[in-house]
């Protein structure tokens, strides 16, 4: 193989895990970048960075001065590329595994039809106080209704402008759910999880995946060929995980690193 094409968080390590593919050196090989990565809004619509990695040519002259690389020079490249591969081959065998609460604010979210029936109304909250300011900056004219119980807190928004606040895809949502969750939790020995849902979107975005993956679960069967969706939240991935827990044919894992881990969906 002449080239590799790879993505990587930054240009650095798209570039090292081509090398790695290639078992080349960087003086050996020219770097293309095909796309820069950007941050995003706290990872939110971040991308990652793309490089194409070509083997460079050499003319006979220069093959024929360059020394004959023995089988030591060449283990050490062999067997850094195996170590990564059998990092990476783990890393995307990992399922969801239960973190500890509240190391990732969107791991809690939970629909309405999963919301804790002892939930009572809270007045003066702090999550409310830092929503009606952050909206009122927004320019946005909003309703919002705050319930919580010793372990979570539900706040609901509805209004003329909540299509804004939830964003595409509800990625404005899944942010101003995260900022919220950080003031919730300032200075608190006891973790409570914060949910920001508008219009029941979250209930309506589960619908939609679990549709999205019993379709692709039916394209995979079809075609015998594995599906990677997008990269998704923890809470949007064990959707999918659960939607297909027991379909017969199929399985599910997830690969990646956040915010880029997204699913696989592959026959059994």
């Amino acid at each position: 193989m002449d080239f590799s094409e790879k993505w990587g968080k930054d240009v650095e390590e798209a570039t090292r895990l081509a090398l790695i593919d290639l078992s080349l050196t960087e003086d050996q090989v020219n770097i293309i970048v095909l796309e820069e990565p950007t941050k995003g809004f706290f990872g939110i619509g971040s991308k990652l960075a793309k490089v194409r990695v070509e083997k460079k040519v050499e003319t006979k002259e220069v093959k024929e001065d360059k020394p004959q690389r023995n089988e030591a020079s060449v283990k050490p490249e062999k067997a850094q590329k195996r170590e990564y591969e059998g990092k990476s081959e783990r890393r995307e065998r990992k399922e969801e595994r239960p973190r500890q609460t509240g190391e990732n604010p969107f791991e809690g979210s939970f629909s309405l039809r999963e919301k804790p029936a002892d939930l009572e109304e809270l007045h003066d909250s702090a999550a409310e106080e830092f929503l009606k300011e952050i909206t009122a900056k927004m320019g946005l004219n909003l309703d919002m209704k705050v319930l919580g119980n010793d372990s979570c807190i539900f706040i609901d928004i509805e209004g003329r402008d909540s299509g804004t606040i939830i964003g595409k895809r509800g990625q404005t949502l899944d942010a101003i759910q995260y900022l919220t969750s950080l003031v919730v939790n300032k200075n608190k020995e006891k973790y409570l999880r914060v949910v920001v849902d508008a219009e029941n979107y979250r209930e309506k975005r589960e619908r939609t995946l679990e549709q999205l993956a019993n379709r692709l679960a039916d394209k995979v069967i079809k075609t015998r060929k594995s599906v990677r969706l997008e990269p998704m939240n923890p809470y949007e991935r064990k959707v999918i995980h659960a939607t297909l827990q027991s379909n017969p044919k199929v399985t599910t894992r997830s690969e990646g690193e956040e915010p880029y881990r997204r699913v696989i969906i592959e026959l059994k």
